[in-house]
Formats: structure tokens, sequence, C-alpha cells
């Protein structure tokens, strides 16, 4: 029988392909039948009208992305010691934008990423990640729910922040101020050498387990090797520093050779953590697939944003892998962050280096749990005090430059 009979209706053309239909026996339920389907919802015509970056001490960029809807989404392209790169890359992708549905986030995000034929890297993905933040931004305002809403969230109601120590003194100021997380860094007189001696391990570790006696058994005290640390001295330290039981070891080596770091996570019981200097779920894939970290760290001011932060934080769950992202910038980064770590199940920890005060009108208050509150305001749920702002902007930073103390050559920072 033809079931697309003229005059028959779905139900009787199911039935009929089904052959029970003349028998009148083990038919569907009606609830099983697709409905008609309605017609294409209006939402109504909004465009993006103008693309605005900011330079804003101490070094970061703010993105304004503006609509005929008077809607203005925020974002933060940065690329630290290079606002004026990315400042430029922004303004060559704003032809694409102008004129945009700003609520195609994913569309948009493929077309200036795929469209750029040479794919990937620091300048393309910093630019596109500001973009990417300030396009949700605007799509929660539009619907007025924040964005982890439209991700079927939020997972939870606060995240867990952490702050920053370089010795005992300072530990003991984050822990009195309410965190329960801090990173610290590798403690040296100078920039390491390729291979150290037992002087150099022994200050670094002397430092760390001066953090540990300050912080307690209960702080978690993360450590950044900042790529900083050759390959050759991080196995070294690592097993020195085993006795006090960091949180994780960062970037234990340069992220550019994941055998490596591979190598380095197989030789410690200590969690290794990497991602800040890697880009797009493309970049993540090889870690994750080859186990060189335990902790993936994606920047979504450099990774992608939020579409690929997301993506991202689901590979890693596949692998058991949490997250904990990257942010040593500004206000809206971190409240990027806290977006993220309210959809996804696999979040750990947030950096941040501030909470928003003379950049927000309301700004994050750290609670006596060492955790930040999920905004609940529409897109990011910020506001910027664009009074406080006027004399923050413009800055000229540069990345540090550092050399070798001996024979002057250049080293890592």
């Amino acid at each position: 029988m033809n079931a697309t009979k003229k005059g028959m209706s779905r139900r009787e053309a199911i039935q009929s392909v089904l052959g029970v239909a003349a028998m009148g026996t083990m038919l569907l339920p009606k609830s099983s039948y697709a409905s008609t389907p309605a017609p294409f919802r209006e939402y109504g015509s909004v465009k993006i009208t103008k693309l605005e970056t900011f330079l804003v001490k101490p070094r970061w960029i703010f993105l304004k992305i503006h609509t005929d809807a008077g809607v203005i989404g925020l974002g933060e392209p940065l690329l630290e010691g290079r606002a004026l790169t990315i400042k430029t890359a922004i303004q060559e992708v704003e032809p694409y934008l102008i004129g945009k549905d700003p609520r195609q986030v994913v569309h948009h995000w493929q077309a200036i990423y795929r469209h750029a034929f040479y794919r990937g890297g620091p300048i393309l993905t910093s630019a596109l990640s500001g973009i990417d933040q300030a396009l949700w931004d605007i799509k929660g305002k539009l619907l007025n729910v924040p964005i982890y809403e439209l991700f079927g969230g939020p997972t939870r109601d606060r995240v867990r922040v952490y702050g920053r120590a370089a010795n005992a003194e300072d530990m003991k100021k984050r822990k009195a101020e309410g965190f329960t997380v801090i990173k610290t860094g590798v403690a040296k007189k100078n920039p390491a050498n390729i291979v150290e001696n037992p002087a150099f391990i022994k200050y670094a570790a002397d430092n760390f387990a001066s953090l540990r006696e300050a912080g307690g058994p209960e702080m978690d005290i993360a450590i950044d090797f900042h790529g900083a640390v050759s390959q050759q001295t991080s196995k070294v330290l690592i097993k020195e520093l085993e006795q006090y039981q960091p949180m994780f070891i960062e970037e234990p080596c340069q992220a550019q050779n994941v055998d490596v770091m591979v190598d380095i996570a197989r030789g410690t019981h200590l969690p290794i953590a990497t991602g800040e200097r890697i880009f797009t779920k493309w970049g993540f894939r090889e870690i994750l697939e080859k186990g060189a970290a335990s902790i993936v760290q994606p920047d979504l001011c450099h990774a992608g944003g939020i579409t690929e932060g997301r993506i991202i934080a689901g590979m890693a769950e596949a692998y058991y892998v949490p997250i904990a992202p990257h942010n040593p910038m500004g206000p809206i980064s971190l409240a990027t962050g806290l977006q993220l770590a309210a959809s996804v199940p696999n979040f750990l920890v947030q950096e941040q280096v501030t909470l928003g005060e003379g950049y927000l009108k309301n700004p994050f208050k750290l609670q006596k749990d060492g955790t930040v509150m999920v905004p609940t305001g529409p897109g990011l749920g910020i506001e910027l005090d664009e009074d406080q702002l006027k004399e923050k902007i413009g800055h000229d930073w540069k990345n540090p430059e550092t050399y070798n103390a001996l024979d002057g050559s250049v080293v890592d920072w």
C-alpha cells in the first residue's frame, strides 16, 4: 500500500506501513505520533551594529558588541603582551559580523574560525574567544536568562576560586580572607637553568614547605612551573615536592611537547595540569588521549570562548578529567568562567586575580567557604561600572623579558 496516498492521515499511514490498520490491533498510542509541526517561531530581527575594544589597565582588553536592539554583549579577547595585535584582529573580523544576527553563536564561531584558512593559534582564537563570550552574553540578555541556563544548568550554585601566595606571609593573608585554595610559583633567585643543582631544588622546596606549614593540611596548594622549568629539572623538583602533596603541578614543561609531559606525568602520583597555552578542542585532544594531564586548564579568553570551553570540558569528562579554567585576567573573563563552571559537571576550581572591584557595578564576593556564588543575572550576569572604568582606559603592558644571569641568553619567564 502507498503510505503517502492522498488524504491519508499521518497516523493511518504509519499503521498502514506496519500492516496492522486493517486488523485494528497493536495500535500505537496517540502519544507516539508526532504532532503537526508548528510554523517557525519569529523571534524578531536583531542585528550587530558595531564592535568596540578598550585597552583596560593593568593589561586587559574589553570588547563590546552592540546591537540594534540596544543590547550590548561583553567579552575579553585578551592575548597578554599583544593588546594591539588582538585589537587589530577584532577589527578584521568586524565586517563579517556587522548586520548579522548575534544569536547564531555557533554558526559565527565556525565561520570566523574556518574561513580564516590558517586555523587556530593564539591570535585568532583569542579574538574569537572574546567575540564568542560577547555573543553568548547578548543571547542570554535577549532571553533574560544566565548563559548556563541555555546549557541545561546550573550544575552548582557556587564556584570554588583560588588566590595567590608567594610566601608564608601571603598564605596567612589569603587564608584570613577566606581562600581554601592557593596557587604559587616555583621560588627561585634566578631563572632556572636547564639542569639545576641541589641548592635550587632545596630553595624551591623549602619555600613550598613554608606555605604548607602556614596553610595547614586542609589548604589546597597548587604550584605553577609555568613551562619555565626544564623537563630535566622538573622531574627532580616534583619528587622533592611530593612529600607536601601539592594540589597539582601546572605546566611542568613547555606544553608544545605532549610526549614529554606524558613522561613527567607517569613519573609521579601528583596531578599534572596544563592548558593555558592550548587552543581549541583539537589542541586538547592529544593531551587527553595520551594522558599527559589529569587536570585541564582551558583559558576561555584563548581556547575558543564558552562554545569551545564546553566542548573541551565534555571531552575531558570522557577521560574522567576535571577542568580548572586558567584566568589571570579581568572580571569579564571571570564571569565567563563562572558560567562554564555552572554548566558542566567536571569542574574543579577557578583561577582569578580580581573579583571586579573598580570594574563592575556589583563585584563578585568571596564567601566564607572560599567560593563565589554563581551569578543569576541575564547573560554573563555582570555590568561594567563605566564611571570607574574611565580612569583605567589605556595601557602599554608588555611581557617580561628574562635572561640567564650567567651569560645573558634568553630564558622563559
